[in-house]
């Protein structure tokens, strides 16, 4: 259970970093408050898989699933570039995040 609630932590980083683009500056409302829950959550969620998983291990996976989320949002939705080098770069962490399952 821990591991789902950190790869939802690891996915509700990449709604705060959308959002916090999209606030502008925290110059608009919505994105915003959008911002402050995802990132409530995100940290709530990691702080509860932290409890069972290493902090090395549990921080670097949500990271991971954060920057590769993000990333294919800003590729998938946000016109960033695509190209097969980001995909590629994006594997390797992918990679790295399952290794560091595995290892665990």
């Amino acid at each position: 259970m821990a591991w789902l609630i950190l790869i939802l932590s690891g996915l509700m980083e990449t709604v705060w970093a959308v959002a916090l683009a999209a606030s502008r500056g925290f110059t608009r409302l919505w994105p915003s408050l959008v911002f402050l829950v995802a990132m409530a959550a995100s940290m709530g969620g990691l702080a509860l898989a932290l409890r069972s998983i290493p902090v090395g291990t549990g921080y670097a996976v949500w990271v991971g699933v954060g920057a590769v989320g993000t990333a294919v949002v800003g590729m998938a939705w946000l016109g960033e570039t695509v190209s097969v080098a980001k995909i590629c770069c994006l594997l390797l962490i992918v990679s790295g995040i399952v290794g560091l399952k595995l290892l665990h």
